[in-house]
């Protein structure tokens, strides 16, 4: 019970923050391109209180993790926040502006998962400090939850923002029909998810990217 409570306090403020960033970041990119819809609703904000969803936020990626400590295997966290409305048809070119709308969320990741590389980096410039090794512990989280949601997202699958990179850049005559699965992608996600295959797609990806990252940083974690 002790770990379970201690690996809540050191990934709760890693996976608030990278779903947080992710919804401003898409909101933000849509209001340089000519939506104002997110920025008129508050959305477009640091504050986490304005993305959290109770249940997308907290309750799925905490039972995900409990249960990953309950049972054999590292598990796989998963979560959402209340999607940043966006009005694509406000957009100056609608299908190719949804291109920089849908990947500034991805973007968003891999940038906090740079900025947690730099904590762990900053953490073991100060060895004797009480704060090291939370803050280590809590960076090495900040990446693994950034970089499985950045990866997670960029699948090609309507509603993620892969889906929507796939929509602006295919031909029309593919690109509307294939918009068609949206109302069925999570659907899809969740069955992939608890299937084990979603693991199996995007596992090795997450992996290379990690290893990328704390090579870039010159970490051995």
């Amino acid at each position: 019970m002790d770990e379970i409570i201690q690996g809540i306090a050191i990934y709760a403020l890693p996976v608030i923050f990278a779903i947080t960033m992710h919804e401003a970041a898409h909101g933000y990119i849509a209001k340089q391109f000519g939506d104002f819809t997110a920025h008129n609703a508050g959305r477009i904000s640091m504050n986490p209180m304005r993305h959290i969803d109770p249940v997308g936020t907290i309750l799925v990626p905490l039972a995900l993790f409990v249960l990953s400590k309950l049972t054999v295997g590292s598990g796989f966290l998963f979560g959402w926040a209340k999607p940043v409305p966006v009005d694509f048809a406000n957009l100056r070119h609608p299908k190719r502006d949804m291109l920089w709308v849908a990947a500034a969320g991805p973007g968003a990741n891999l940038l906090m998962a740079f900025f947690w590389a730099l904590m762990i980096k900053l953490a073991l410039t100060m060895p004797d400090s009480a704060f090291a090794k939370p803050l280590a512990l809590m960076g090495i989280a900040g990446i693994e939850i950034n970089v499985i949601l950045m990866v997670l997202n960029l699948l090609p699958l309507p509603p993620l923002d892969g889906g929507r990179m796939m929509v602006s850049l295919l031909p029309n005559r593919i690109a509307y029909p294939f918009a068609r699965i949206e109302p069925y992608g999570f659907m899809i996600l969740l069955v992939l998810l608890f299937s084990g295959i979603l693991s199996i797609i995007i596992g090795p990806v997450i992996l290379w990217i990690k290893i990328f990252i704390v090579s870039f940083f010159g970490l051995y974690i």
